[in-house]
């Protein structure tokens, strides 16, 4: 066995909420050791429970860690993790963000750890919590082709379905834009619902007509159900998303882009937020119509 597949052995995994204990079950799933690092004492005591080796503070991170996945809430977290880990990366390590951050900003990381022969990669995940424990994420990658080739089984523990879509920032502009896509299905589909209150219809009727005719998309097969019962218990936080809507309408700014539909959904989310709901699942968006 090569010393870059004994390498990718052991895995550190930084950021175990809801999409880092699914990837974490991925991982051992699959027989990688994994150890794992979150300020959340929960999050490290379910994560332990599952077979994971906790590290209560980042100082512990064992410093001959060559690859470590970040699942992380924003780019100004992987920052302050990144400069408290410098001293553990060892040349060659390869460091896999799949946090949906700013690709400008995930660029220049790279290009600050590539002076010192460490590689760092962007890795989208485009699914719930639910989804990627299943094994049913999408994958979407910026990476050169040599590193991608030599974290594959890693990312195959985690989903099947890779796409490499460009250099290190490329997967998470690809997440940008299906993240507009995605939440905007979801704000639809809620406003169709409050819509159908304004009837005598059945709404569980009108669900499973929607989703059998030309207007379905794949939002209503898990966030319908989910609003209809009220069923807030989160697979993807709400907060999560505005995050990522901010970050869409940031780089249309700056890109001189025009996207009215955007902006009209950040305020949707603001409000449900500003309701109390930023912790709940995303689908808590039908909230904003009450």
């Amino acid at each position: 066995m090569s010393d870059a597949t004994n390498r990718t052995q052991t895995v550190g995994l930084i950021g175990i909420g809801l999409l880092g204990s699914a990837i974490a079950h991925r991982l051992l799933g699959a027989g990688f050791t994994t150890w794992g690092h979150d300020p959340s004492p929960q999050a490290l005591s379910a994560f332990t429970a599952i077979g994971g080796q906790p590290i209560v503070q980042l100082n512990d991170v064992p410093p001959a860690s060559h690859l470590i996945i970040l699942c992380l809430p924003n780019t100004d977290v992987v920052e302050e993790v990144l400069d408290a880990l410098t001293s553990r990366l060892r040349p060659g390590s390869i460091v896999i963000d799949t946090t949906t951050g700013d690709p400008k900003r995930t660029r220049r990381l790279a290009d600050l750890l590539a002076d010192e022969d460490v590689s760092l990669i962007d890795v989208s995940v485009l699914a719930s919590s639910v989804m990627t424990r299943e094994g049913n994420a999408l994958l979407m990658a910026g990476s050169s082709s040599t590193v991608l080739l030599k974290v594959r089984p890693v990312l195959e523990a985690i989903s099947k379905h890779i796409h490499r879509v460009g250099p290190v920032g490329a997967g998470q502009e690809m997440k940008l834009i299906a993240n507009l896509v995605l939440g905007l299905n979801r704000a639809v589909l809620a406003e169709g619902l409050h819509f159908a209150r304004t009837f005598s219809l059945d709404r569980e009727a009108v669900l499973q007509i929607l989703t059998s005719s030309v207007a379905y998309s794949k939002v209503m097969d898990t966030k319908g159900r989910k609003m209809l019962d009220k069923d807030f218990v989160p697979q993807a936080r709400l907060s999560q998303h505005l995050k990522d809507v901010r970050l869409i309408l940031e780089h249309a700014k700056d890109a001189q882009a025009t996207l009215p539909l955007s902006n009209v959904h950040r305020d949707l989310l603001e409000k449900a937020e500003a309701a109390g709901n930023g912790n709940l699942d995303n689908s808590s968006i039908i909230q904003a119509w009450q």
